[in-house]
């Protein structure tokens, strides 16, 4: 089956993602911590009702498929194809009532990410791709929704770069050591963001973002997305990113090449 196949089917799983958590968003939401103990690791309710939701329309229209996803675990995870889903990618800021984050829905095809969407239902937005090409929706002139192509910016070099990771808090010792090393050839440098920075470097906005300890979930949607705007995504030692781990995605392969160096020392 093409993956162009799924391209509605994933439509469908947005509307139902989106349909799900907007009713949540920006009310006295109660946040429990997975992480007791440790850094703050929040999960709400509407975490964990779009993951339900979309589990429970993909294994009533693909039974035969797997399931990865953040707040319920795997089943069939050997399979063919097999769906990756992360609910709300950005928890921490949808309870702040800020608006990037996004619902993460991934199309892995024998381990390969081959179609990935990132969806912000509170600003109608919607970034996909399929490896070769990528598209934004979201609000035009007058409000009404239109569509464009995903393209990355060129960067001299990441002296001319925005840089982005969502908090120096989540390294360890030595990889902040790492990531500072980037930051401080960096024009500007920004934290927050989770998946929105990884979508605002498909669109052309910024043109790297590091992040450390992703997970599967964190990441598979977004591979396609950036590849297919032009992009390049790795982990930090230039392996596949598709299992999480330590990840950078640049906006060209001169900038990304430059990183990695930084980044190893």
């Amino acid at each position: 089956m093409a993956t162009v196949d799924f391209a509605a089917f994933v439509e469908r799983l947005a509307d139902v993602a989106a349909d799900t958590i907007l009713p949540f968003f920006r009310t006295a939401l109660r946040a429990d911590d997975k992480n007791v103990g440790g850094m703050f690791d929040p999960v709400t309710e509407a975490d964990r009702a779009a993951e339900a939701a979309m589990r429970h329309l993909i294994q009533e229209t693909f039974p035969e498929h797997g399931i990865i996803g953040e707040e319920f675990g795997s089943i069939q995870s050997d399979a063919d194809y097999v769906w990756v889903l992360d609910p709300i990618d950005g928890t921490k800021s949808f309870i702040a009532g800020m608006p990037v984050w996004g619902s993460l829905i991934g199309l892995l095809h024998k381990g390969l990410p081959v179609y990935g969407m990132m969806v912000q239902p509170f600003t109608l937005e919607r970034f996909t791709g399929d490896g070769k090409g990528a598209v934004w929706r979201g609000p035009g002139s007058g409000r009404h929704i239109v569509q464009r192509k995903l393209a990355t910016s060129r960067c001299p070099g990441i002296t001319q770069a925005t840089l982005m990771t969502t908090s120096p808090l989540l390294y360890s010792a030595a990889k902040l050591k790492a990531f500072r090393r980037v930051e401080s050839k960096a024009r500007l440098s920004r934290y927050g963001g989770d998946c929105y920075a990884f979508a605002m470097l498909a669109a052309g906005h910024v043109h790297c973002v590091i992040e450390s300890n992703l997970k599967t979930y964190d990441i598979a949607p977004l591979v396609p997305i950036i590849q297919g705007a032009g992009g390049t995504v790795t982990r930090w030692d230039g392996g596949n990113p598709a299992n999480g781990g330590d990840v950078v995605a640049s906006c060209d392969a001169r900038t990304h090449d430059e990183v990695l160096s930084l980044l190893e020392g």
